[in-house]
């Protein structure tokens, strides 16, 4: 099936991401302006626009996906991300989410422990000229502590928990963006770092898919 991808990107924004309460104009200008359809392997690009999440492949093991638009985006509208900020997106997969952050931060600097799409998100960011991106292969639950500190920080899926380690990587007055919680008990975290303590406040319900490596650590007591 064929597919004007542009006219896509508006029905999107319209339909799925203005609907949510977005209102800020550069994100909505970087969802408008970043082909989603990049992204994927070119036997799903038909998949980019559909109201939902996106499975893509990795070597991993663990199954991976591209977040569906409406969450990306409230979570990048709570981080209040300004001109001049350095993120740090971690668990960027194919390098979509950077793409975005790219359009409304100073650099981004894209964390993925999968090598297979940490690769793919090196080759797609560069062919389309975001070149204020730098993309990492790593351990996603440490983060990325050789450029820390870091104005923004977003986590690309839910998890148990957000390692103390990535707080400790925000600058003053930074913000970390997380979804805790799995499926339907999701909930959506704004952290802000003041007086360097980082405390976090729930924003809105959410349900994304997990990123892996932030199950929270089983102790037995005896």
């Amino acid at each position: 099936m064929s597919a004007d991808f542009s006219e896509r990107r508006v029905k999107m924004v319209d339909g799925q991401i203005r609907t949510t309460d977005v209102t800020s104009a550069p994100l909505l200008e970087a969802f408008l302006t970043v082909p989603r359809e990049a992204f994927l392997p070119a036997s799903q690009s038909d998949l980019a626009y559909i109201d939902g999440d996106i499975r893509i492949s990795g070597v991993s093991g663990e199954p991976r996906y591209l977040m569906e638009a409406s969450p990306l985006a409230k979570l990048l509208q709570l981080a209040e991300i300004d001109a001049g900020d350095t993120v740090l997106d971690i668990g960027c997969a194919t390098g979509y989410s950077s793409a975005i952050l790219s359009r409304v931060a100073k650099s981004v600097i894209a964390l993925e422990s999968d090598s297979s799409l940490a690769d793919a998100a090196r080759s797609t960011l560069a062919s389309l000229g975001y070149d204020n991106v730098t993309v990492t292969t790593g351990a996603m639950r440490d983060g990325h502590a050789q450029k820390a500190p870091y104005n923004v920080i977003l986590i690309g899926g839910s998890v148990d928990d957000v390692p103390q380690g990535l707080l400790d990587q925000l600058a003053e007055g930074g913000r970390l963006v997380a979804v805790q919680g799995h499926g339907n008990a999701g909930v959506a975290r704004l952290f802000l770092k003041t007086t360097g303590i980082a405390t976090g406040r729930r924003a809105f319900n959410a349900a994304i898919k997990p990123l892996p490596g932030f199950e929270r650590v089983q102790v037995f007591e005896f």
